[in-house]
């Protein structure tokens, strides 16, 4: 190949990937991880394959604002255009440094990701977006931009064209063709055009200033008024269809002063500090929320310790459920419905499958529950972070108008892993200790992600601007969630966040002296304005569990040590000053009840709460010990005043299984039972001077004994005391919800290698010249390049030049049939041919293989320049 035609430019998508190199091939496929979904066999698939419309529409919707705006820019100038008609669209004539600087930028960004092709004087912008992103009657241009003269004139009788040309002053031409170049130059021409603009009257120039920022259609009559006939006559507008005119693109161009946005947008808003606190206050108040937290996951499994809610038929929890779930862990429904679906995430609560099918932890919560405190937060924080099931979405409407229950299906929102890693990277971007202003953060995601309208619906679909607001609404979320699970402290992100997310140091914050207003030091709150950090791949899993247990060491100093003590006080109540022991703490939850929570823990003693521990096998003394032993405080007396008339109560009368029975050696104690109102619901007769019979079951005769007041105990056949113990249910082992990815996963550097690899093996194949063979002329393509008819020759002939080229080293392209009947060309070289099969290196796939000969269709030597 000569020196001039290597420097020829690409004539298209796949030529200008063939001259790429393997770093940029790797930047395109890491951007755009579809195209190697999967791997296409040579860069022409690859190409047609980054030019299909749902590949297209994935990578538009990618774009940051600028880089869409570009775009959309290239989608109304001329095919192809040069750099310099781009930066005139993007800058307008009095050109803008901003945009100056950052269109080289979004230039190459597109090159790299195939939405651009060609060199600088011939940009070109791939078919099918030009296709989403061109103005057309019915999707005008996201840029408000009409059709140009010509299309708009295309249907347009000739004498009608020349009519125009009078009227705006130019000679008449002999062919419609020419008529349109000339008018279009003349719109082009900024002096001529605003000398003709000049001569409208002022009513014309209103309609011009409603159109030039689109839409550029507008309605007029059978009989239009004079202003606007005078824009008719000039074919400054131009119709369309019957009543309707359109402005022509240069018409507009020129009264937007060359500029194809209103607005261009090449520098990303500043995500603004709201206010800015010591980080050490930022951590300790990050730590006390993920105690919190804690406490709050395990208030709940501890709730459902025996078996919770039952499943609906459909999948999920019940609103009832759900309110009596918020009820019993004292927060909104929204914050209940986070914490189930942050416990389901990380596997702690499941189905148990069972034929009353209910929510129950799982065998993973009692393991859970053996880890340090900062690595079962670490888990926590790990597993909302890269979650995407969105509890948020929990009491809304599906696509058939079904309510969306927490625990049930259609909660998954792909994007959710991504906006929340993204909002906790833009956080990070700010001044240790400083909490950002909340619609800062929203402002710069739609900067990266921009917000589709109505007239960019097309490039992503109807529902795209119900997603686009569901990002916002996620970002939102992550940002309360955050701090209710401890991952930002009054709402900065705290050093174990930071780490979560694999974050660098934070930035030293501004001093008084930097920050300082026109009044002095404080006069107001400075705008902290800061790199924030770039949008890159998210962490490989390796990477995330790296960060996870990074999190959970920064996290562990933060937390106190647990307590092995309590405060006793007169009023039946004990004080935990902060979190305690595990065993005390489960021993604790048994015998009182838990009155309030926050910085210390408030239980209070009652006869039913005594009782329950009695139940599970404690006896009075184990009580009394077990106070003395945990108190800070001498036990009070009431205290041990209620152990023991509960403890004393305990077990006198007897409940067993006849129907059911009590007996009890006290005459009298029977007596007052027979004669209370509220047993005659429980059937009692006596039997003997000490027996009772009763027709309901041992169950409701306990709790309607107990109800009255008194305090049974159950006992066997044999009369033995049964100990109630509370027996926790578990589901069978169960796998945690697999997050729903959001499109292909990025591939890892070692896919990367290998499928350039493949891919560039393939295109040698079916780029490769060969010399011409028999089949040549009977068969359809080019002669002497692969890409046509597969090469046939006969059984002998394709054994003899395998032979040969075994001898002599040299490759072969050969036709080949699998298995399975797909046909494909590949380019080898013969090692051995034995037994029917030929082992050769296969330049295709880059590697050594063996293929049977009778599936081998024909075999044709490589042309002597095709190195």
């Amino acid at each position: 190949m000569s020196t001039e035609e290597k420097s020829a430019a690409p004539r298209s998508l796949a030529e200008a990937l063939r001259v790429r190199d393997d770093v940029s091939l790797a930047a395109l496929l890491r951007s755009r991880p579809d195209l190697i979904t999967p791997v296409p066999t040579d860069l022409t698939q690859l190409a047609t394959r980054a030019g299909t419309r749902a590949s297209v529409v994935r990578a538009l919707e990618r774009l940051d604002r600028f880089a869409l705006q570009t775009a959309e820019a290239l989608a109304v100038a001329p095919d192809p255009a040069s750099y310099g008609e781009l930066l005139a669209l993007m800058g307008g004539d009095e050109q803008d440094p901003a945009v100056a600087a950052a269109l080289p930028r979004a230039a190459a960004l597109l090159r790299e990701q195939a939405l651009v092709w060609g060199a600088d004087d011939r940009l070109r912008l791939v078919r099918t977006a030009r296709e989403l992103l061109a103005p057309s009657p019915q999707h005008p241009s996201p840029t408000g931009l009409g059709p140009t003269v010509r299309e708009a004139t295309a249907g347009m009788s000739p004498g009608r064209i020349q009519d125009i040309l009078a009227a705006v002053g130019l000679p008449s031409t002999h062919d419609a063709v020419s008529a349109v170049s000339a008018l279009g130059s003349l719109f082009a021409d900024r002096r001529r055009m605003a000398a003709l603009l000049a001569e409208l009257p002022w009513e014309s120039r209103e309609v011009l200033d409603r159109l030039v920022w689109g839409p550029p259609y507008g309605q007029v009559t059978h009989d239009p008024a004079a202003h606007l006939r005078a824009l008719l006559d000039r074919g400054l507008l131009l119709p369309t269809a019957p009543g309707t005119v359109v402005l022509p693109r240069e018409v507009a161009l020129h009264l937007r002063a060359g500029r194809a946005h209103r607005a261009p947008e090449p520098v990303p808003p500043q995500v603004e500090a709201a206010a800015t606190h010591r980080p050490q206050v930022v951590d300790a108040t990050a730590a006390g929320q993920a105690l919190a937290a804690l406490a709050t996951v395990d208030e709940l499994l501890k709730e459902w310790d025996e078996g919770g809610p039952t499943v609906l038929r459909a999948g999920g929890l019940s609103v009832r459920d759900l309110k009596r779930t918020a009820v019993a862990l004292d927060v909104p429904e929204p914050v209940a419905a986070f914490w189930v679906e942050l416990a389901y995430g990380a596997g702690l609560i499941a189905s148990d499958g069972e034929a009353e099918e209910r929510y129950a932890a799982t065998p993973a919560y009692d393991e859970w529950r053996e880890l340090p405190p900062a690595e079962r937060w670490a888990r926590l924080a790990g597993t909302w972070l890269t979650a995407t099931r969105t509890p948020g979405v929990v009491g809304g409407r599906d696509a058939k108008d079904r309510t969306l229950s927490a625990l049930g299906p259609n909660l998954d929102r792909s994007a959710a892993p991504e906006v929340r890693h993204r909002v906790l990277a833009l956080l990070a971007g700010l001044p240790e200790g400083a909490s950002p202003v909340a619609e800062s953060v929203l402002a710069r995601l739609r900067w990266e992600r921009p917000l589709r309208g109505p007239q960019q619906q097309r490039a992503t679909g109807a529902g795209a601007a119900r997603e686009d607001d569901l990002r916002s609404r996620i970002a939102r979320w992550t940002l309360s969630e955050a701090e209710l699970l401890g991952v930002t402290g009054r709402g900065a992100l705290a050093a174990p966040g930071r780490a979560l997310i694999g974050a660098p140091e934070a930035p030293r914050p501004a001093t008084a002296n930097d920050t300082a207003g026109p009044g002095g030091p404080g006069d107001k709150l400075p705008v902290h304005h800061h790199r924030t950090p770039p949008v890159t791949a998210p962490p490989t899993p390796a990477e995330r569990a790296a960060a996870t247990a990074t999190a959970a060491r920064l996290l562990a100093p933060l937390f106190p040590e647990p307590l092995d003590h309590v405060l006793l006080q007169a009023d039946l109540t004990a004080v935990a000053p902060g979190p305690l022991e595990r065993g005390l703490a489960d021993v604790l939850g048994v015998l009182a009840d838990v009155e309030s929570k926050g910085g210390a823990t408030v239980y209070r003693f009652t006869p039913g709460s005594v009782r329950r521990a009695l139940d599970a096998g404690q006896s009075a003394a184990d009580l009394h010990a077990f106070l003395a032993r945990h108190s800070r405080t001498p036990v009070p007396q009431p205290l041990t005043y209620l152990i023991d008339d509960v403890a004393r109560r305990h077990g006198r009368l007897r409940v067993g299984a006849a129907s059911a029975y009590v007996r009890c050696d006290d005459d009298a104690t029977l007596d007052e039972i027979l004669a209370d109102k509220r047993a005659a619901g429980l059937g009692l007769r006596r039997l003997a001077p000490t027996v009772l019979a009763a027709q309901a079951d041992p169950a409701a005769l306990l709790d309607g004994l107990r109800a009255i007041g008194f305090a049974p105990a159950a006992e066997s056949a044999a009369g033995d005391v049964l100990i109630a113990r509370a027996d926790s249910h578990r589901t069978p082992p169960r796998a945690a919800p697999e997050p729903v990815p959001d499109g292909p996963p990025a591939p890892d550097d070692t896919l990367l290698a290998a499928a350039i690899r493949a891919v560039r093996a393939g295109d040698l194949a079916s780029t490769t010249p060969r010399k011409p063979g028999p089949g040549d002329g009977e068969g359809g393509g080019e002669s002497g390049m692969p890409g046509g008819p597969l090469p046939r020759t006969g059984a002998a002939e394709t054994l003899a030049t395998m032979q040969a080229a075994v001898l002599t080293g040299e490759a072969l392209w050969i036709g080949y049939v699998n298995a399975e009947g797909a046909a494909s060309q590949r380019v080898i070289a013969p090692i051995r041919v034995e037994g029917g099969f030929v082992t050769a290196y296969d330049h295709t796939a880059d590697e050594v293989r063996t293929y049977p000969l009778h599936r081998v269709t024909g075999v044709a030597e490589l042309a002597d320049d095709a190195g």
